[in-house]
């Protein structure tokens, strides 16, 4: 199946079938200047966040990393040892 541009539609039933109308495949289009001003004025509505609170989301990460890394060290090693109990109960 072709891909086709938003602004050409195969037929008036393609159109109807895709849901894009001429008028809206037209709207889509912008030239590069006005989308790289858009994206500008868009980028100065980010709120970032402060240092603080990237070093406090920084060490919340790895305090849960290691937390998840015990956790699972356990689970991995009262699942050996199980195993091993059974083994050596048939062995």
């Amino acid at each position: 199946m072709a891909l086709l541009p938003l602004n050409s539609c195969a037929s008036p039933r393609m159109s109807r079938l895709t849901g894009i109308s001429e008028k809206t495949a037209q709207m889509a289009r912008t030239n590069p200047l006005q989308f790289i001003q858009q994206v500008r004025s868009e980028v100065t509505k980010v709120v970032w966040p402060t240092r603080r609170e990237v070093v406090l989301t920084t060490v919340m990460v790895f305090i849960m990393a290691t937390l998840t890394a015990i956790f699972f060290a356990l689970v991995d090693l009262t699942i050996r040892g199980g195993l091993q109990a059974v083994l050596n109960m048939f062995g």
